[in-house]
């Protein structure tokens, strides 16, 4: 099968494990946190902007924290939010960072010099799905017919994403592009800064096919404004049943993109200790089930030394795997 299905049995195991240590208390609107900063390492409209945004939203409407601000610092691939973070520790003890699977890469990569290590690991806490996506009058109907146009013309097709070469975006276009056949570093593509530009160069024509997270896609294809032409998942996903997974059109790419949050390093224990208890808890509330279930996303949950032991793991596993696309 795929070669990120070690993501997705990753996530299974650190459920298992969250769940053997009991599971938290459901919210009873008890504040746990007084208020939350969350730096975001890119532009409006991405990932990482929506996961932040949305764990803020389930935070404070269940009454777990009582505010919540957001800062998009955008440069170096997430480079300057990191170094940012680690240079000015002592005053960013309310300050949480939310990332995911390029820290890993551009860190393997020499993005940039730090690495998941030199922060304090607070928890992963959601995966979302993988997309590949054109314009909704795009001639270009499914996966199939993107690799035949690349195939016929691979000078003329593009394909967009909110990472640099060699990130994220990139790594599972690559992924899909080999799976059927077709060489992933003749691929020509083009990196933006956050969701919501690489969606305005998709429909500016700027490229042809874009890759990114499935949650970015949604509620732009629910408008008629592009169409999700294949999804990393082994299943259709509930929050649009519409988009065709990869595997049911003989492409056999699955991948679960982690994201979680990391506080600067030095943070005292108990204020790590309280940020991770918010977390928990926040599991247990409707209001965090309205906005996972909106955006698609895959709860899992690796507080501390279960989130260091996963991002060891992912490191190794994907490693390997760039090196073998050539992209290390």
């Amino acid at each position: 099968m795929a070669y990120f299905n070690f993501t997705r049995r990753a996530f299974a195991a650190a459920a298992v494990a969250a769940v053997s240590l009991g599971s938290p208390a459901l919210a009873d609107g008890h504040q746990v946190v007084e208020s939350i900063h969350f730096l975001i390492p890119g532009g409006a409209g991405g990932g990482w902007d929506g996961t932040a945004r949305g764990t803020g939203e389930a935070l404070t409407k269940a009454g777990l924290v009582g505010s919540a601000s957001y800062e998009n610092m955008s440069g170096g691939g997430g480079g300057k939010a990191i170094g940012y973070l680690i240079e000015n520790a002592a005053s960013n003890h309310g300050t949480l960072m939310v990332n995911s699977t390029p820290i890993v890469i551009r860190s393997l990569t020499g993005v940039f010099p730090q690495s998941f290590r030199d922060l304090t690991l607070v928890a992963g806490t959601i995966g979302d799905y993988a997309a590949l996506v054109v314009p909704a009058d795009s001639d270009i109907q499914d996966v199939n017919g993107l690799i035949e146009a690349f195939n016929a013309d691979p000078a003329n097709v593009a394909v967009g994403g909110g990472s640099v070469p060699g990130g994220m975006d990139h790594l599972v276009a690559a992924m899909v592009f080999q799976a059927a056949g077709a060489d992933p570093v003749a691929m020509k593509y083009v990196p933006y800064d956050g969701g919501g530009a690489t969606m305005a160069g998709l429909l500016s024509g700027e490229v042809q096919a874009v890759s990114t997270g499935f949650s970015e896609a949604v509620e732009l294809a629910k408008a008629g404004e592009v169409r999700i032409i294949g999804v990393t998942s082994s299943d259709r996903v509930d929050a649009y049943p519409d988009a065709p997974t990869m595997v049911e059109q003989g492409n056999d790419t699955t991948f679960v993109n982690w994201r979680g949050f990391f506080a600067a390093p030095g943070l005292p224990a108990e204020q790590l200790a309280a940020y991770q208890e918010a977390i928990a808890k926040m599991y247990e509330t409707p209001e965090w089930e309205e906005v996972r279930a909106r955006n698609g996303w895959v709860n899992i949950h690796n507080p501390g030394d279960d989130f260091q032991t996963f991002l060891e793991n992912q490191e190794q596993v994907i490693g390997d795997l760039m090196r073998k696309l050539g992209f290390l």
